[in-house]
């Protein structure tokens, strides 16, 4: 882009976006004028919050680029006893700089102006431990759809596997710790589609797209 070329900005923090006129660009940094702002982006009717086994690659990046264009507020990465990603202690800084990235490209892609809270990754049992609240667990085999839970008052948690999803150990721990299992039709889905399907049909039900 050249000076004199109007561009859109936004911090993710303020619920706002920004007109701005670019003054001077450079490979690393630029120099823009604010010409307004934006209203604040209204709060959502429903807050989602994501649990997502990690998977491996392009699946894990396209759960979350998706999760954040229909609408998640939260997302904690979570180590199951199925996640096939091993990596360095050191490499995983790394990796959660780069879910980082593709949030907020979803994030400018989507227009939203809030930016969703990505969690540091941590393991299924300390997550589960930690005591989410109205946490809805994905489970093919589960008795009850989403249609047949009890309407959430504003928030909600979905719980999703990685790659072969949940072990039974850890589908009796979830159930143990007041989670509640629903299915998602009587189709087994993919990793990477799962969470989109269940957010969706959360944000239908209860949410923001109708």
């Amino acid at each position: 882009m050249k000076p004199g070329q109007e561009i859109i900005l936004f911090n993710g923090a303020d619920g706002r976006d920004y007109r701005a006129t670019l003054m001077q660009g450079g490979k690393k940094t630029a120099i823009a004028g604010v010409t307004s702002a934006s209203e604040v982006e209204p709060p959502p009717r429903l807050s989602i919050r994501l649990a997502l086994g990690i998977s491996r690659g392009e699946r894990m990046d396209l759960a979350l680029q998706k999760s954040v264009e229909l609408g998640v507020a939260q997302i904690t990465p979570l180590f199951t006893a199925r996640t096939q990603v091993k990596l360095p202690p050191q490499r995983w800084q790394k990796r959660q700089q780069h879910w980082r990235g593709i949030i907020i490209s979803a994030c400018e892609q989507s227009g939203r102006r809030w930016l969703p809270v990505l969690h540091p990754a941590q393991s299924y049992r300390q997550w589960l431990e930690h005591g989410e609240e109205q946490v809805l667990f994905l489970d093919p085999e589960a008795k009850y759809s989403l249609a047949g839970v009890n309407r959430p008052e504003a928030s909600l948690c979905l719980l999703c596997g990685p790659e072969g999803g949940f072990s039974e150990e850890e589908k009796k721990a979830a159930i143990a710790a007041g989670c509640t299992p629903v299915r998602l039709g009587p189709r087994v889905l993919r990793a990477e589609t799962a969470p989109l399907a269940a957010i969706a049909a959360a944000q239908t039900l209860w949410g923001d797209f109708l």
